[in-house]
């Protein structure tokens, strides 16, 4: 969600709090597997009624209501929200991202610690 976080980022996320307009909070969609990071820019209910989320990334035009699951106008607080950032390391989690985008990459990891192992002597 640049320019707060960029790819590669470790978010810390709390999810016991209460979340507010204005608050990064990370949400899965129903039936996709990637987790999004995106801003709260509207919320309904709460108190006795289940809490519903719109959210909207910080540069995007619209809200996420294109990005939700068929159907679906809100996120649901319980379901949806994974959690909210709280804090953030930058680029700490950029090694896994490559070593996702490039087996090649984790291959020649695992093979250099390998060979590191063989040739240590005790």
């Amino acid at each position: 969600m640049e320019p707060a976080f960029q790819r590669g980022d470790l978010l810390f996320l709390w999810n016991r709090g209460k979340v507010s307009v204005g608050d990064v909070v990370v949400y899965n969609v129903r039936g996709k597997d990637i987790p999004i990071v995106h801003r709260v820019v509207r919320s309904f209910g709460g108190g006795a009624k289940a809490l519903k989320l719109l959210t909207k990334g910080d540069n995007n035009a619209a809200d996420d209501t294109e990005l939700y699951a068929r159907g679906q106008n809100f996120l649901d607080r319980k379901s949806d929200v994974v959690g909210s950032v709280f804090g953030y390391i930058p680029f700490a989690g950029y090694f896994t991202i490559l070593i996702s985008e490039y087996p090649w990459l984790k291959a020649a990891m695992v093979g250099l610690m390998g060979i590191t192992v063989m040739l240590q002597r005790e």
